[in-house]
């Protein structure tokens, strides 16, 4: 029955199940390197979701679909960044909030787009690549949001590490007091992070309802929101991590449904359970060594920020 999976397609099933985990943890990976914790990621998942289904629908375009999930998830994210950033609420508090609205917001105005489906999102045509033996088929014959997620992994890892503005965010992420000292507007930078980590949150929702099922069903993100915040902390916060940790669960995720397809004599229930399952094994692992996990993790993070303070 095992003999029955194929690894090439169970690869590149991998890549495309990775990516809106990916989306979403790169952009929570900039709003906690900024010194904010968002735990609204879920929220702006669903709602990119149905924001980008109800785009592509209505228009008949794929591209329109994710410029509204990101547009979406940037707008929802501004409420949380007004309410943390200038009215000093809890961020904590104020994130599981945006996930509960999240949620509720898009069983809303998903009621009438049950059981349609999107527009076709069409696969990057790279020529002679795509025809080449075992790598065509795991490297080449994807959709461009997988490319896309993969260039803003080397991005944001060349944004932080290596332009002055991301010296500057990683500065306001350590101590916002002594950015603040050196002119540094903290809340404007946090701001920015916060929008930019929306509309990737928004993106991978996105990503889930018009490529990776495609449909709308109402909670379809199943967590994923959650699991992409527990990468960022299994990723020390690098980059190149959050790829690794995103690939990994969503590696574990399509080996389930194959395991599941191929008639194991393993109850569907354990099956499903296994990815949410290891990435909690994982990060029981990582936070065995505090020291470690602490010394990785923005000093300031989760901290508010006033200018009088």
């Amino acid at each position: 029955m095992i003999g029955s999976i194929d690894p090439i397609l169970l690869i590149a099933s991998l890549m495309v199940a990775s990516t809106p985990i990916l989306l979403a943890a790169l952009g929570e990976l900039v709003v906690e390197k900024a010194g904010v914790l968002n735990l609204g990621v879920e929220g702006m998942m669903i709602t990119g979701a149905i924001a980008g289904f109800i785009a592509a629908v209505e228009t008949g375009s794929p591209f329109a679909g994710f410029v509204a999930a990101a547009a979406a998830g940037a707008a929802l994210s501004l409420i949380f960044a007004l309410l943390t950033q200038f009215l000093l609420s809890n961020q904590v508090a104020t994130g599981l909030a945006l996930t509960l609205f999240g949620i509720g917001f898009s069983a809303l105005i998903g009621q009438g787009y049950t059981g349609i489906r999107p527009p076709a999102t069409p696969r990057l045509d790279l020529g002679p690549l795509s025809d080449l033996p075992v790598i065509g088929p795991i490297l080449f014959r994807h959709d461009p949001m997988v490319y896309v997620s993969l260039a803003l992994v080397v991005a944001v890892g060349l944004f932080l590490r290596r332009s002055r503005a991301g010296l500057i965010l990683r500065a306001v992420g350590e101590s916002h007091d002594a950015a603040h000292a050196l002119g540094y507007k903290v809340v404007r930078i946090r701001i920015l992070a916060i929008l930019f980590g929306g509309a990737c949150a928004g993106l991978g929702g996105a990503y889930l309802s018009l490529v990776r099922v495609p449909q709308w069903t109402e909670g379809m993100t199943a967590g994923a929101g959650w699991i992409a915040l527990a990468i960022v902390v299994f990723a020390s916060w690098r980059p190149g991590r959050v790829l690794a940790g995103a690939y990994l669960f969503g590696g574990v995720t399509v080996l389930q449904l194959n395991l599941q397809a191929a008639g194991v004599a393993i109850p569907v229930q354990y099956l499903s359970m296994a990815p949410y399952l290891i990435t909690i094994l994982v990060l029981v692992v990582i936070s065995a060594d505090r020291s470690r996990a602490a010394l990785n993790a923005p000093a300031a993070l989760g901290k508010s920020f006033h200018a009088s303070s």
